[in-house]
């Protein structure tokens, strides 16, 4: 380990990793009733929680890791696997106390196991394969992404199928959910994430030294930067424009924001440019367009080829970027103008949280798949598709989308 790394973790132990908790009351009678341990370890959020069947959130606990990455400017795996193996067992003790449930009383453990950082999922499936040997319960290996699309299902009555857009810092995927372990992948990105773009340019900008973003992460202080920006001042030209299916890319788009910066660097001096604000407001907004351009051929394509229904479909966005207000709102005005209800999970379901892997434990132990009861040869998978790819079907379609502005008065905004 470095000495960033040591540093990073040595800062943490004298207490300046946040601790976020929270519980809901609850009934006796608990060995009535399916509950189901949650425990999350994909990247640097450590959680845990209790559901029942009810959708009921007995107990939970999140350690939460954002102060030490942004001191180093981004995750270092190492870091984020020490934190966790240095909390996981405080935070799965927390959220079984807050509920009343003893490990014995449970139905089964559920786990993310994949896709993620590599180290990080280790110290999860390690942790829960030891309580499940001990305490003989059921295991149910949870894949992230499948999570983050079904927490809606906690918060909301929503039947499937439904279009869900998973936007975060790692993922940036449009699938059809047709059944709890059932998806059609319709486009992902084929590069990098848009919070990790956002995150990068944030970097990039310095904006850890702007005196309104010193204690934001990357994607928040150019959310609010971008408020008080004015887009018009600087054009980036939209990614994949000449290609006519659901995949993302923001690679090409961070260069091109790169090239800006180096731009008016060499006509200003200083660390933070005056015009951060324009930048910000210009890059969330190109951002938020790709996204919802790929979004809007996705909902043709359903209703072209009635994989939903046009009289009750329904577009689910989750994921920590899905709680940027100026994206969620152009979204909400696409799904308006095309007649689809738009749900959000709540925004501290929409980062990492143990309630949605214990959750998506509940929906699989009802519907009986995927549930364990040996645990022979289960690892960990850094990287994993979702449901089964379609994606060449839609480009094969090669939908033309209408010119969104207008369809979509926000974006002449």
């Amino acid at each position: 380990m470095n000495s960033i790394a040591k540093s990073l973790l040595k800062s943490v132990k004298h207490g300046r990793a946040a601790w976020l908790r929270s519980s809901s009351a609850h009934s006796g009678k608990q060995h009535l009733r399916k509950l189901v341990l949650g425990i999350e370890t994909s990247c640097d959020d450590t959680g845990a929680a209790v559901v029942d069947e009810a959708g009921s959130v007995l107990g939970e606990a999140l350690h939460c890791q954002k102060e030490v990455h942004l001191q180093a400017g981004g995750i270092i795996p190492v870091v984020a696997q020490q934190l966790h193996r240095e909390n996981i067992e405080q935070v799965v003790k927390e959220a079984l106390s807050l509920s009343g449930v003893s490990v014995r009383e449970l139905s089964a453990i559920a786990t993310t196991v994949k896709p993620g950082l590599g180290l990080s999922l280790e110290v999860g499936l390690q942790y829960s394969l030891n309580l499940v040997g001990r305490y003989q319960k059921p295991f149910i290996p949870i894949h992230h992404m499948e999570a983050h699309a079904l927490t809606i299902r906690l918060t909301h009555h929503v039947e499937f199928p439904f279009l869900v857009l998973l936007l975060s810092g790692g993922h940036c995927i449009l699938a059809v959910a047709q059944g709890v372990a059932d998806f059609l992948l319709l486009g992902q990105s084929i590069d990098i994430a848009p919070g990790d773009m956002l995150d990068k340019v944030a970097r990039r900008l310095s904006l850890r030294k702007h005196p309104e973003c010193h204690s934001m992460a990357g994607g928040k202080a150019i959310e609010h930067l971008a408020q008080t920006g004015n887009r018009q001042r600087h054009t980036f030209r939209l990614p994949m424009q000449q290609y006519r299916n659901c995949d993302f890319s923001f690679s090409g788009l961070q260069n091109l924001v790169n090239k800006a910066i180096i731009q008016k660097e060499k006509e200003e001096e200083g660390e933070i440019l005056s015009c951060v604000k324009d930048i910000a407001a210009a890059v969330q907004h190109t951002v938020a367009v790709h996204i919802i351009q790929r979004t809007y051929r996705a909902m043709l394509f359903c209703i072209k080829n009635n994989i939903l229904s046009s009289k009750n479909a329904t577009l689910v966005v989750s994921g920590g970027v899905a709680s940027n207000q100026y994206i969620r709102k152009g979204l909400q005005t696409l799904a308006d103008a095309n007649d689809f209800a738009f749900l959000c999970p709540p925004p501290r379901l929409c980062t990492d949280n143990g309630v949605m892997i214990a959750w998506n434990g509940i929906e699989r132990l009802r519907a009986g798949l995927g549930v364990l009861h040996s645990t022979d040869g289960i690892r960990y998978e850094p990287k994993a598709p979702l449901g089964i790819d379609i994606s060449k079907r839609v480009e094969e379609d090669s939908i033309k989308v209408p010119k969104l502005k207008k369809k979509i008065r926000w974006l002449a905004s």
